[in-house]
């Protein structure tokens, strides 16, 4: 394929979209506007500037269809000292999940208004003292903009600046926001992450200094090199090796997964509702991105036993949902089983297969924000209540917010109108491709595997619809509700409804990405 021409903007716009929203916070901090209006007044501009990649990806790739991606034009030279140059683009694989950042960090801080103004009086009450609603957002922010950064990078080494400033910024708030034991809890997540991330330096470091570049894409073509895979056999193999391990980590998927339950289910619920759709699914966008470019064979020759691990973590984080009564532990396992989803349609090496993945990224930040949004407003509004246990008629009481709720649960589920249906869809025609089944018991045998994996998600995701919004009420003394729209929730409509959206205009974003992941696969030598 020919040499790729990314359209220049004129202006650094992605930098700004990473640089202004922690700067305009620190700013309202400086000048000491702590009063609600400044506080709803900060959110908003946040928001606005969050929201701006996917303007760009919508005028860009989708209304100019420039389907080979943007660049910004401000880059870093560091070829000197053998780094390569740290700039910043987005193209077709990368925006689905530039784009579910950009949407869910955006109205999530509209949310995190209401709720954390909630949570600071909460912890005041119990007289823990917390920083106020100004340092939430500075730290909000910078974790927002921080994965924006990992998504937007063309060079390891600005990736893995990015991704330990999410570290530190998510840490922070759990410990200071998180509910529980949320100092042990901080720190646990703050430990394995760190090994996560601990073991991705040592590969990129190993990779960097033999093929003398960090780079990935060039910031000018926004093409590969396809003479930078590094030779993978003796000491080498610990490179992709940490790599892989690294992002699996991250990933939470099967046998590295203990630490996500814990954290995303006592963080404060706006950082839960970024923690599992946005932040574990950058490594998945890591592996897929990194992993033909850097050590073509070796991901090749361990297919099998990333799609094996992806069928395990989909159906052990969907058992383990279905006995959960934690509204938010429930949920922070099914992440743990979607990222199943990401891993399986990315150790396909199909276009289809990784297509599949980057979409399914987006509709889990929809689908999984939309639902952990709904437990903050029970959180809230029902005197802290997460037990599903203690659940149920809340269709009666809150008819939107169920409404809602079903459509996050069809995003995990894979049913129209939500992008979820495609997703799924592309992940097992790129299973299909992959594999090639020539006999009737192998394809009888992904089948199995396949519908067992679907029941799995289906089961658990309308068995809690079912106890959280149907029946009687299970909890006599609960207080009397009465819903109202305010931008708390309105903030979850306009998420919920982005998905079908996208639904809809799947080829916006299905075009530049087919032809992304096509270029991404040639350096396996045709696979795919």
């Amino acid at each position: 394929m020919a040499p790729v021409e990314p359209v220049k903007l004129g202006a650094p716009v992605l930098w700004a979209t990473i640089v202004l929203p922690t700067l305009i916070a620190l700013v309202f901090h400086v000048l000491g506007l702590r009063s609600p209006r400044a506080v709803r007044a900060l959110a908003y501009l946040s928001a606005l500037i969050l929201v701006t990649p996917t303007f760009l990806i919508l005028y860009y790739l989708g209304y100019k269809r420039q389907l080979r991606g943007i660049v910004d034009p401000l880059s870093l030279d560091l070829s000197a000292y053998n780094i390569g140059y740290v700039g910043l683009a987005v193209d077709g694989l990368s925006a689905p999940v530039v784009a579910g950042i950009s949407i869910v960090t955006a109205l999530v801080a509209v949310y995190s208004v209401k709720y954390m103004e909630h949570r600071v009086e909460e912890l005041h009450t119990h007289g823990v003292r917390v920083p106020g609603l100004l340092s939430y957002f500075i730290l909000y922010n910078a974790f927002s903009s921080s994965m924006l950064g990992m998504a937007y990078s063309t060079n390891l080494v600005g990736f893995f600046v990015f991704l330990e400033l999410s570290l530190i910024t998510s840490f922070l708030l759990i410990a200071f926001y998180g509910y529980g034991d949320r100092l042990r809890i901080a720190l646990m997540y703050f430990i394995w992450t760190h090994v996560g991330g601990a073991l991705f330096l040592a590969g990129i470091l190993y990779y960097g200094v033999n093929v003398g570049s960090f780079d990935i894409l060039s910031v000018t073509s926004l093409d590969y090199n396809r003479a930078m895979a590094i030779r993978v056999e003796g000491l080498a193999v610990l490179a992709p090796l940490f790599i892989i391990v690294g992002l699996l980590v991250k990933m939470a998927v099967f046998g590295v997964h203990m630490w996500l339950p814990y954290a995303h289910a006592e963080a404060p619920t706006p950082i839960s509702a970024l923690l599992s759709p946005n932040l574990i699914g950058i490594a998945g966008y890591a592996l897929a991105r990194f992993s033909p470019t850097m050590f073509p064979q070796f991901i090749e020759g361990i297919r099998d036993v990333l799609v094996f691990l992806a069928f395990i973590t989909i159906v052990y984080g969907g058992l383990v949902a279905l006995r959960e009564n934690d509204f938010k532990r429930f949920l922070a396992y099914s992440s743990i089983s979607q990222m199943g989803y990401l891993l399986l349609g990315i150790a396909t090496l199909t276009s289809f297969g990784v297509a599949g993945a980057m979409l399914h990224y987006l509709a889990h930040a929809i689908g999984k924000a939309v639902l952990f949004m709904v437990a903050g407003v029970f959180i809230v509004e029902v005197g802290g209540l997460r037990n599903m246990a203690l659940m149920g008629g809340f269709a009666r009481v809150y008819p939107t917010i169920s409404a809602l709720s079903l459509l996050g649960f069809m995003h995990l589920v894979g049913m129209p109108p939500s992008l979820g249906m495609w997703s799924e869809i592309l992940i097992l025609l790129g299973l299909i491709e992959s594999y090639n089944p020539a006999s009737a018991s192998t394809l009888l045998a992904i089948a199995v595997i396949v519908v067992a994996a679907f029941m799995v998600t289906a089961s658990y995701s309308f068995i809690a619809m079912r106890r959280i919004f149907f029946g009687q009420p299970r909890q006599p003394s609960r207080p009397a509700v009465v819903e109202v729209m305010d931008e708390f929730k309105i903030a979850i409509l306009v998420i919920a409804f982005s998905g079908v959206l996208a639904f809809l205009a799947v080829d916006l974003i299905l075009e530049p990405l087919r032809l992304s992941v096509i270029r991404l696969l040639e350096l396996l030598g045709g696979v795919g």
